[in-house]
C-alpha cells in the first residue's frame, strides 16, 4: 500500500483563537475550511505541500459552539477533542497534536494495525461541502476518539468513495492557494518508539525520524517568518 503525510492536525479552544494565532506564528492567514457536522467541528486550513509530501496541508480546527456535537451520542469527537487534558492544554493557546496520513488501501492498512494488536478504529465515510463541490472520504475514527501513542499514530484516511477511480481528484490540497509555508519535517520522540516504528513501516510510512525520549511531535515548518518549529509537548 502507498501511505504518506496528508495533514497535520492543530487544535484550538475555538477557530477564531485558531486562526489568530497561526497569523502570529506562521505569519499567514488560513483559508476557508468547513464544518463537519458527524463531529461538531469546524477548521480553517493551509496548503503546507512539497515534493516529498505533495498532499501536505495543516488543519486547524476547534470544536463548534454552534453545532449540535457528534451524530452518534455515544461518540466521541475525533482526535481526542473531547479529552479533558487536550481541553486544558488548548485552553491556553492552539497546540499540534496529531496528523493524519493518506493511504490507497484503508482497509488494508487498518488489517495492518490490528496484526500488530493496534485498533485504530472502525473506517467512518465523512464529507463536507467545500467550494468546488462535495468532499467525501474514508476515515479511522475510534468510538472513544483516542489518537494513541499521544498522536504520534496517524489517523488514517482515503479520500474519494469506495471504488472511486480518481479519490484525489477534490483532495482540499488541489483547491487551497499557495501560503508561503512548507513542510520541511515531522519528528517523534516516544517511549515506546520501536512500537511505534513497527506500526509505520506495517502501513508503509516512511520519512518519519522516531527515537526514544519523552512524547514530543515536532513538525519543521518553512514560513514567511522563517523557520518554525511546532511541538506537540506530550499532549
Amino acid at each position: 500500500m502507498k501511505t504518506q503525510i496528508d495533514h497535520l492536525v492543530v487544535v484550538a479552544h475555538t477557530l477564531e483563537q485558531g486562526v489568530q494565532w497561526c497569523e502570529a506564528t506562521l505569519g499567514v492567514t488560513p483559508s476557508a475550511g468547513g464544518d463537519h457536522a458527524q463531529y461538531g467541528t469546524h477548521n480553517r486550513l493551509i496548503k503546507i505541500a512539497t515534493p516529498a509530501n505533495p498532499l501536505a496541508y495543516f488543519e486547524i480546527i476547534a470544536i463548534d459552539a454552534n453545532a449540535k456535537g457528534p451524530a452518534n451520542p455515544k461518540a466521541k469527537r475525533w482526535f481526542d477533542m473531547d479529552d479533558a487534558a487536550l481541553k486544558a492544554a488548548v485552553a491556553t493557546g492552539p497546540r499540534l497534536v496529531h496528523f493524519v496520513a493518506n493511504t490507497d488501501d484503508i482497509q488494508a492498512a487498518r488489517i495492518a494495525l490490528k496484526a500488530l494488536d493496534i485498533d485504530r478504529g472502525p473506517i467512518m465515510p465523512a464529507s463536507r461541502h467545500s467550494r468546488k463541490g462535495l468532499l467525501q472520504w474514508q476515515i479511522t475514527v475510534r468510538e472513544d476518539g483516542q489518537r494513541l501513542f499521544n498522536g504520534a499514530l496517524p489517523t488514517l484516511i482515503q479520500w474519494g468513495k469506495p471504488g472511486d477511480a480518481e479519490p484525489l481528484r477534490l483532495h482540499p490540497r488541489n483547491s487551497l492557494p499557495r501560503s508561503g509555508v512548507a513542510l520541511q519535517s515531522i519528528s517523534i520522540t516516544h517511549p515506546t518508539a520501536a512500537k511505534l516504528q513497527a506500526a509505520y513501516d506495517a502501513i508503509g510510512l516512511t520519512g518519519i525520524a522516531i527515537e526514544n525520549g519523552p512524547v514530543d511531535m515536532i513538525a519543521m515548518l518553512k514560513t514567511p517568518k522563517g523557520l518554525v518549529q511546532l511541538h506537540s509537548m506530550g499532549i
